[in-house]
């Protein structure tokens, strides 16, 4: 039962990830124009949110893929909850407070999921990992 349910929460958030993603990617230089727009008047500066733009939604499209199929489960979890990390502190710095509880959903997910990363029975994963 707890593989199952594991299962079920690291595709909840592998949808969420990929969605995100997916949508952005064939919008990629308007995502990216709005996002420096958000930012213009927070404390970081353009270089530094320009490329996370573009970064962001392959990033989030990758880490989405990577928990659908079970590949490479626990680093992608890990960067899934460190992208969460980047998002909650851009989100702060910009002061969209509304935001941020669903950022904080979904690193709680990804720390969830790692501390119960031995019931990952079912991914590619298992396949390709002699225990």
């Amino acid at each position: 039962m707890e593989t199952t349910s594991f299962l079920l929460l690291r595709l909840a958030i592998a949808i969420s990830m990929f969605g995100h993603g997916l949508v952005r990617l064939p919008k990629l230089t308007t995502f990216s124009n709005w996002m420096i727009g958000s930012f213009e008047n927070s404390m970081l500066p353009k270089f530094i949110v320009t490329p996370f733009s573009y970064v962001l939604p392959i990033a989030e499209f990758a880490i989405g893929l990577l928990l659908i199929l079970g590949l490479f489960t626990k680093p992608s979890l890990i960067a899934g909850g460190f992208v969460m990390l980047a998002l909650l502190f851009g989100t702060s710095m910009i002061e969209n407070w509304e935001a941020i509880p669903s950022q904080l959903i979904h690193i709680a997910f990804f720390a969830l999921l790692l501390h119960f990363i031995d019931y990952n029975s079912w991914a590619i994963d298992t396949f390709l990992i002699k225990k």
